[in-house]
């Protein structure tokens, strides 16, 4: 971190949990009053009836009424696979811009062919208000945010770094819990090894925020950490493991698991900025669940 840096405003961050999906939804911030930006929201979303819910979102509502903030960015770390984004709900209610790491783009491309979405579907990321490019820098007020590329858990996650607070997105859990999963389209476990220490590079006393907690032993829900706490503790990635002994463990984890619940209403939903596909004659929209495609 650089003397310009530490002497820049420390962000607030108030995270908001939601127990359905593990997810945590961040509002960061200066002070009452201030700009902010929202980072990784969620829609409710039931999948045996289809309906959605706006509870997790309304809270967001909430605080950011109840703090006076305005907001200029609605954030995605990627295409997320275990919830759907309330972006575009947010925005409606807030303002504030929607953005996303530039390599959406190869995820649109490959979730095009697999859910066969129309032809207009566009996959140049214009779903979304602003494409973020790598160590790209962006302003929520006067606080100054930069963009990591974290890619490995998909082609297009981006973490986001606001001062001394990093947002990880899904490249790495609480100690305790390890890192994310590398085996979707796209995914690679050699490359979310580089992007993790690309992380743990940084400052010691760096915050790190994850997107979700996942908590063994029933240990009460927490989602914030350091650089030198994970450095020591992290139970996949702590000093002294090397990048083939990541991989090995890391894929052969992955083969163990199955897919999210939600990720396929999530992905065709997200890779769309959180919209809904185009409704049909009768004027309701629908999911495409493939068979047999992942």
């Amino acid at each position: 971190m650089t003397a310009t840096a530490a002497a820049a405003p420390r962000p607030r961050v108030h995270g908001i949990f939601d127990p359905a999906t593990w997810t945590v939804t961040y509002i960061v911030y200066e002070k009452e009053g201030s700009p902010a930006a929202i980072i990784d929201s969620v829609l409710d979303y039931d999948p045996k009836s289809g309906r959605t819910r706006t509870d997790s979102a309304d809270k967001v509502i909430a605080f950011v009424k109840e703090k006076r903030l305005s907001v200029e960015w609605i954030l995605e770390t990627h295409a997320h696979a275990d919830h759907i984004t309330a972006a575009p709900y947010l925005k409606r209610a807030l303002g504030g811009k929607t953005a996303i790491g530039d390599h959406i783009t190869a995820v649109q491309q490959v979730f095009k062919g697999i859910f066969n979405l129309e032809r207009a579907f566009s996959t140049d990321g214009r779903q979304f208000d602003h494409l973020m490019q790598e160590d790209e820098t962006f302003h929520i007020g006067d606080l100054t945010g930069r963009v990591i590329y974290v890619p490995g858990h998909t082609p297009a996650c981006v973490a986001y770094q606001i001062g001394d607070a990093v947002f990880v997105g899904d490249t790495l859990f609480m100690p305790d819990v390890g890192t994310a999963r590398c085996d979707f389209p796209g995914g690679d476990a050699r490359t979310l090894y580089r992007s993790v220490k690309k992380i743990l590079a940084l400052p010691p006393q760096t915050r790190l925020f994850m997107c979700h907690d996942y908590p063994p032993n029933d240990r009460p829900v927490v989602f914030e950490t350091t650089v030198a706490e994970q450095r020591a503790k992290n139970i996949h990635v702590h000093d002294g493991v090397s990048e083939d002994a990541f991989v090995a463990m890391r894929t052969a984890r992955d083969a163990t698991l199955e897919m999210p619940v939600l990720i396929l209403p999530s992905v065709q939903v997200n890779i769309r900025a959180g919209e809904m596909p185009p409704k049909d004659e009768n004027g309701v929209a629908y999911l495409k669940i493939p068979v047999n495609a992942l």
